[in-house]
């Protein structure tokens, strides 16, 4: 338990520190903006590009990995958002938030450093399929719904332009497909160039969870919502729980991609619902509220399922 301990308290100390700090020196969520640039567009996409390109092409094809764990986030998306559309004030656009809120996790700034830190460089290839394939499926729920819920009123064509542009020039899903490239092609980059990209790889980590403790601190909880006890059981338990049976089910995968994909799962709801709630100014306090609560939750949880994984308790495989 010690070591389970020592892998999760520097990683979500990094977040505190940087929840801390804020709240310390007080500065504007402004001020945040070329942290969050410098992950975005060269951190993280210098870690994908790095550890893609060093895998065998021949592993990057595993779509019946990508359809299990797309399909469990899908489930539990399709879950949150049938519940909130039985309510007596049930309407598209918030009850799409709230199914983002359950299934959409925080994927790129905690998924890459707890996974690699967790199960090593073989959770690279999981983690980079997941992420750009999980956000291919955001970045296109998201707009649509909105527009069948008629706060988004641009017309069809230019929507399904906007769609594909925000998935194709996203910073993540360029780098992971230049990986892919260079992993076919077996390209190393020059050694001056390959060493600035692993420079800014090791930032990735530590600088996405500061800022990610920084973006929670400068949105203060205001609402909570009702929902806020389903929205957390859907995605620090429900979610990893749906996402290891249809793995299991699905075929047999390496042990390392499935507990990566299960811890993935199981990360809180991503800062990025708060980014499309405050787009389409639709429970926009309440998703906040959300993506805090669940990631003071998952101190315990995701604890508790890497102390599962590795004692032994959490087979890889539920039908060998």
């Amino acid at each position: 338990m010690s070591d389970v301990f020592g892998l999760v308290l520097p990683f979500f100390g990094l977040i505190f520190l940087g929840y801390l700090l804020a709240r310390l020196t007080r500065q504007p969520l402004e001020a945040l903006g070329w942290m969050n640039t410098f992950v975005i567009y060269l951190a993280l996409p210098a870690l994908f590009f790095q550890l893609l390109a060093r895998t065998p092409f021949e592993r990057l094809g595993e779509w019946t990995f990508i359809l299990g764990s797309v399909l469990a986030t899908f489930a539990v998306f399709v879950a949150m958002f049938a519940v909130s559309m039985v309510r007596r004030d049930a309407a598209i656009a918030p009850a799409t938030i709230k199914g983002l809120a359950a299934a959409y996790g925080n994927i790129g700034y905690m998924g890459p450093g707890l996974a690699l830190l967790a199960f090593g460089e073989e959770a690279a290839v999981p983690v980079a399929l997941i992420f750009c394939f999980e956000n291919i499926m955001h970045f296109t729920i998201a707009p649509l719904m909105m527009a069948l819920a008629g706060s988004d009123r641009t017309p069809p064509g230019e929507l399904a332009l906007t769609v594909i542009k925000r998935i194709v020039l996203h910073p993540f899903i360029i780098a992971t497909a230049f990986g892919v490239l260079a992993a076919y092609f077996a390209f190393r980059p020059p050694a001056p160039a390959e060493r600035l990209l692993e420079f800014l790889a090791r930032a990735a980590a530590p600088c996405a969870l500061f800022a990610m403790g920084v973006s929670l601190a400068l949105r203060p909880l205001k609402r909570v919502p009702t929902e806020l006890g389903l929205i957390a059981a859907l995605k620090l338990a429900v979610h990893p729980l749906l996402c290891w049976l249809l793995l299991s089910a699905l075929g047999n995968f390496p042990e390392s991609w499935v507990y990566t994909a299960v811890l993935l799962a199981a990360l809180p709801t991503a800062t990025n619902v708060f980014v499309i709630a405050q787009q389409y100014d639709v429970w926009v306090q309440r998703a906040s509220a959300s993506i805090l609560l669940t990631t003071v939750l998952s101190v315990g949880t995701v604890t508790a399922l890497l102390y599962a994984i590795t004692s032994g308790l959490l087979p890889a495989d539920l039908f060998p």
